[in-house]
């Protein structure tokens, strides 16, 4: 864990010494307060009900592209410049420091969430709203930036262009994001069997995070975002381990 988050640490830095974590982060809030406010109308959200489920409604569409742009310089940039050698001289492993970036970009993009607080601090003010719900769909965004942030890690590893790894990662993403948005199945609900329609839904962030942000935590949530981040990190440590002399 000292290494781990050694390695947290060295990320975390290097993110606020470059304009990168500053533009991120007024982009994304006022991506946010775009969405929210103009597109989705959040003062008459819930037919006159204090709630935040305009809110969280956009955080799909937003991290499809702002988690790539995070996540696409976790290691292709060190990959292009060969830096991942003198990474590795240092006395920790593989796995030590894949988990490290990523840890170190999911609570950079923790920060950027929390900085929406004004949010909920205005419907308190308008109104008398479920806390619990809203805290639930804050844990299922940042499950959701931590699913996209795995994704993207892995993809950063795959190849040293950035920009292929954007382009990838939002690919990947997309295709989670379609297997459970509703028009996708209607379009196929009439020549598909239902059990496959079911089973491409189940691996839909939508699916997932809708649950989570309407207050219902279950297990099977948990497990999905556990899983694909685990799965994703450990792909992430076999491709590195593999191409690290290339």
């Amino acid at each position: 864990m000292k290494n781990t988050f050694s390695i947290l640490k060295r990320e975390l830095a290097g993110y606020f010494a470059t304009p990168v974590a500053y533009v991120f982060i007024v982009v994304f809030l006022l991506l946010s307060g775009f969405f929210t406010f103009q597109l989705g109308d959040l003062y008459a959200d819930g037919n006159g009900q204090a709630s935040l489920s305009s809110f969280f409604g956009w955080h799909p569409w937003l991290y499809l592209f702002l988690i790539p742009a995070l996540s696409m310089r976790l290691w292709a940039e060190e990959r292009k410049q060969g830096t991942i050698e003198l990474l590795m001289t240092l006395p920790i492993t593989l796995p030590q420091a894949v988990v490290g970036k990523f840890l170190a970009a999911w609570i950079f993009a923790a920060a950027a969430l929390a900085l929406t607080f004004p949010t909920w601090a205005t419907v308190c003010y308008l109104g008398d709203p479920d806390n619990g719900t809203i805290v639930a769909g804050y844990f299922g965004s940042l499950l959701m930036a931590g699913g996209f942030l795995a994704i993207g890690s892995f993809v950063s590893a795959v190849t040293k262009n950035q920009v292929i790894a954007f382009v990838l990662t939002v690919t990947i993403c997309l295709g989670f994001l379609l297997t459970g948005f509703a028009p996708f199945i209607d379009a196929f609900s009439g020549w598909v069997p239902a059990a496959v329609l079911d089973a491409l839904a189940s691996f839909s962030f939508f699916t997932h995070f809708d649950n989570v942000s309407k207050g219902l935590i279950e297990a099977r949530d948990l497990v999905f975002f556990a899983s694909l981040i685990g799965l994703s990190l450990f792909a992430n440590t076999l491709i590195l381990d593999v191409t690290k002399a290339r």
